[in-house]
């Protein structure tokens, strides 16, 4: 998953990138290469700073965990991988217009669209390029859903090497409620409550940044230099 090497407890100091956005391409890099997904499990909760941010060390390395963004990842991810979205019938089918390939490809995945709340139906006496029909799209009060989502699916699909599948107004989607449900800036946490977030963390299959883009952790500080 997340990384090469786990910390070790030396003088040297793996990580070099600064605390800025100008950064984070470099502290991405470090974190990828000095963190085995168990160096999360071993991290150790020191506290909370500014009821925002947690502070953790490894070995003789103290890092910023921002508690928001790391357990809106988790949510996100969580979203991702098992959410499947109910539909709601058309009142009057769409008739879609795709390529014969594009129809094939749509039948051998009608389960990946199933779970994004997409339904369809079929008529075999249709010219080719013109069976199918749109009958169902997922239900969601902020978001509208097309035509335009089932091509964007076929083009990953076409693309893919297999596992999940979500268009991007599905992804936008769960990213908007996995930042309404998580941990906000301002909550006081106890120390169990940031544990979790950390345990969560190990989780994750991508865990250095939240799906807007704000970093979940990086590196403060290597304490050798004052022990």
């Amino acid at each position: 998953m997340a990384g090469m090497s786990g910390l070790s407890a030396s003088s040297k100091c793996n990580f070099c990138a600064g605390i800025s956005p100008d950064a984070n391409h470099i502290a991405v890099k470090e974190l990828q290469r000095e963190f085995w997904k168990e160096s999360f499990e071993k991290l150790e909760v020191v506290g909370q700073f500014n009821l925002g941010f947690i502070i953790a060390k490894l070995d003789r390395d103290l890092f910023i965990v921002d508690q928001h963004a790391s357990d809106e990842k988790y949510n996100f991810e969580r979203l991702q991988k098992t959410r499947a979205l109910q539909h709601q019938r058309l009142v009057v089918p769409k008739r879609l217009q795709l390529s014969a390939a594009n129809e094939i490809l749509l039948r051998d995945h009608l389960d990946a669209f199933s779970k994004n709340g997409f339904t369809f139906s079929f008529d075999s006496d249709a010219a080719p390029g013109r069976r199918v029909s749109l009958t169902g799209i997922p239900i969601s009060k902020n978001w509208s859903f097309g035509a335009e989502d089932v091509d964007e699916m076929l083009f990953l699909l076409s693309d893919s090497s297999g596992g999940i599948c979500r268009p991007s107004r599905v992804t936008a989607m769960f990213a908007s409620r996995a930042c309404r449900s998580s941990v906000m800036i301002g909550t006081p946490l106890n120390k169990q409550s940031m544990e979790q977030i950390l345990l969560h963390m190990s989780e994750l299959d991508q865990p250095w940044n939240c799906p807007h883009g704000r970093p979940t952790m990086r590196h403060l500080v290597n304490l050798f230099p004052f022990s």
